[in-house]
């Protein structure tokens, strides 16, 4: 049976990486639910783009998933840390045994100010390194530590992506992927 991910999305995240992760997860075989944090399930990019969510967060229960993925983008971020939703989710799969939990770009931090990272590697957007509270920074574009991974911005969408993909299915995907894509670096 296919891996559960739920990827929260708030208006204002930075849609690439949003829709990058949904994009690659999918073509791995990964039964993706883009889930929207408030009571609407059209979400407005940072760039405007419009999405349609597949449901709303509020409808869903965290340990129907495997993986939770919090996408970056300034308001989106800020969106996310003010929603009890997030709070619930990322909470719940920050410590669950047996749960994983993803963030990006300015991501990392709604899972620092809750002091989830405390004890892990992380990474993040330039910036937002005093919002990882208790984790040690790695200046990497993606970094594994434990339950987390975490990456530093767009331009790490598809590696950040590809090593979700090795996590959750096999290397062996993630390289199939990769190739599909034409993706020429490493991950």
């Amino acid at each position: 049976m296919s891996k559960k991910v739920v990827i929260l999305f708030a208006d204002g995240l930075e849609e690439c990486e949003g829709l990058i992760c949904v994009d690659l997860l999918r073509r791995a075989g990964l039964d993706v639910t883009i889930a929207s944090i408030s009571d609407r399930r059209e979400v407005t990019t940072s760039h405007k783009v419009t999405v349609i969510a597949d449901a709303l967060a509020s409808d869903l229960e965290p340990a129907d998933y495997d993986l939770c993925i919090v996408p970056g983008g300034l308001k989106g971020v800020n969106n996310l840390k003010a929603s009890p939703l997030t709070t619930k989710f990322v909470t719940y799969f920050s410590t669950q045994e047996g749960k994983e939990m993803a963030a990006i770009c300015a991501g990392p931090s709604v899972l620092g100010v809750l002091g989830l990272l405390k004890g892990q590697k992380a990474t993040c957007y330039p910036g937002f390194e005093d919002q990882l509270e208790g984790a040690e920074f790695v200046k990497e574009p993606v970094v594994e530590s434990g339950r987390f991974v975490t990456a530093n911005g767009l331009g790490s969408a598809i590696p950040f992506a590809l090593t979700l993909i090795k996590r959750l299915v096999s290397k062996d995907e993630a390289d199939d992927v990769k190739s599909r894509i034409q993706y020429p670096f490493y991950y």
